[in-house]
């Protein structure tokens, strides 16, 4: 029924969603308050953009590592001190009186976050065995973090024009005690393993410096440009350190990323999708807000406001999704997600400068979103079928490691993209063009997040535990079944 008798499935379940909801809200929370922390921090127009730049390095960066280390550490252990970190960031942040304190704190907000999430999907995975509950407590993270995501726009809105841009980081400190509370009563802290597996150091430094490159070279595109010899510099040095970072791995007998892993068409499978899926996702925040500033004149609140369908919708798709997912494998509920939700954004790419919200966005938000949230509960399920309690931080690590890469690098992209075809001109008519054309580019992610859930996902669930590691493995705690795979349905 439950990997270890002395957890409270509903308490990890709870602690897990409250901790994915702020770590997604604080994705997209400082969003809408950036014009009122220019003016009170003082920060220079190039600088601004590392408030949300920074986070997403370090986070990205970081996920692997810390996905590892919550196998070899402990979940509990990592959950708490990743979201630990996260809330005394947060709260730095909120006090922070100079643009370098602000950035600093957004940086340990990001580390905190890199330990704290896939200790939180790993927990779930290794509470709920293979099967229908599994299905169902990763419906309800899966729509936590969607909601999360989508109602970081609206509380960010509220929270700059009514209560000032400093709570946008300070609301983080009651969410972070409240999960942080869940934990004690909820999950045992667990036997420390008498033989321990050492960290794989080289492959941490590989792994970090490479996809911290990549995400830097990308997101600084919006400075740079695409053209410039920095960016290709940047670019190649992400792409030596991976290669290297693969090299290492497939020769390492502990690795912090078993590429055995990768030959279930689930894991890879799911995780490119998530990354296509997210990048999608991601844009389609991005430019919708814009869209709504700055060529419908909505002001934050009312633009915050105005994202509350496509929570819902994210929400309902959900939960329809964990029905679905429930009775038939992963794939039935990612194929039409992936199809509607290109559709959606298909619509909002048809955006005019004299256009409204009834007219432009509130259609293709209930479609997008919808869409969306089909894709986004049955991704974390295929990610981890198959895979071993031992090693449900890695897998962990890597679905959230894609995840924040997709939104990262495809948001990046497409916010360039979209500059550059609108050039120098800032009247709404031109903007308008520039964040059409990205949402359109946006559509077409999901069309190829469909075409990998078709030709790439299997037809049925598999049941049949991965290849383990030739590694030895750590010593068993008493908890039952915690070190093996259990993959029939509870």
């Amino acid at each position: 029924m439950y990997r270890n008798s002395r957890e409270r499935p509903a308490l990890v379940l709870a602690a897990a969603a409250v901790a994915q909801f702020v770590v997604a809200l604080d994705m997209s929370v400082v969003n809408v308050a950036l014009p009122a922390i220019r003016t009170s921090l003082g920060f220079a127009p190039l600088d601004l953009s590392w408030v949300v730049h920074v986070y997403a390095l370090t986070f990205g960066g970081f996920l692997l590592l810390g996905g590892r280390a919550c196998d070899l550490y402990g979940r509990r252990r990592m959950f708490v001190l990743g979201l630990t970190a996260f809330g005394l960031c947060s709260l730095a942040g909120g006090l922070a009186q100079t643009p370098w304190q602000l950035i600093a704190a957004r940086a340990g907000q990001g580390l905190g976050a890199a330990a704290a999430a896939p200790a939180a999907l790993a927990m779930l995975t290794t509470t709920f065995a293979e099967g229908p509950r599994r299905v169902r407590a990763l419906g309800v993270w899966s729509a936590v973090n969607a909601a999360g995501g989508a109602l970081g726009v609206l509380a960010g809105g509220l929270l700059t024009e009514y209560a000032g841009w400093r709570w946008v980081m300070l609301i983080n400190l009651p969410i972070v005690m409240a999960a942080l509370a869940l934990i004690p009563a909820g999950v045992p802290a667990g036997a420390a393993p008498a033989r321990r597996e050492r960290l794989d150091s080289l492959g941490a430094v590989l792994a970090t410096g490479g996809v911290g490159l990549l995400v830097l070279g990308v997101v600084r595109t919006d400075t740079l440009g695409w053209g410039s010899p920095v960016t290709w510099t940047t670019l190649a040095a992400a792409a030596v350190l991976l290669a290297a970072f693969v090299l290492v791995e497939s020769r390492s007998g502990a690795p912090l990323l078993r590429l055995g892993l990768l030959r279930s068409r689930w894991v890879a499978g799911a995780n490119v999708l998530v990354f296509l899926a997210a990048a999608g996702q991601f844009t389609a925040f991005y430019f919708v807000s814009l869209y709504m500033q700055q060529v419908l004149g909505m002001g934050a609140a009312a633009t915050g406001l105005a994202f509350l369908p496509f929570s819902l919708g994210l929400v309902a798709g959900t939960v329809v999704a964990t029905r679905i997912t429930v009775a038939r494998t992963p794939r039935v509920s990612l194929v039409p997600g992936a199809l509607l939700a290109a559709a959606g954004l298909a619509w909002f790419a048809l955006i005019s400068p004299d256009g409204s919200f009834l007219a432009d966005v509130l259609g293709p938000s209930l479609v997008t979103s919808v869409g969306a949230g089909l894709v986004l509960a049955p991704v974390a399920a295929a990610a981890t079928t198959g895979v071993a309690a031992r090693e449900a931080g890695m897998a962990s690590g890597l679905m959230n490691s894609s995840r924040q890469l997709g939104g990262s690098i495809g948001l990046a992209a497409l916010a360039t993209l979209a500059a550059h075809h609108t050039g120098a001109a800032t009247d709404p008519a031109a903007l308008n063009d520039g964040y059409a054309l990205g949402l359109a580019v946006a559509a077409a992610f999901f069309l190829l997040a469909a075409a990998v859930a078709i030709g790439v996902l299997p037809r049925r669930r598999a049941v049949v535990p991965l290849p383990q590691s030739t590694a030895p493995a750590p010593t068993p705690a008493p908890a039952p079944a915690d070190n093996q795979l259990e993959g029939t349905p509870s």
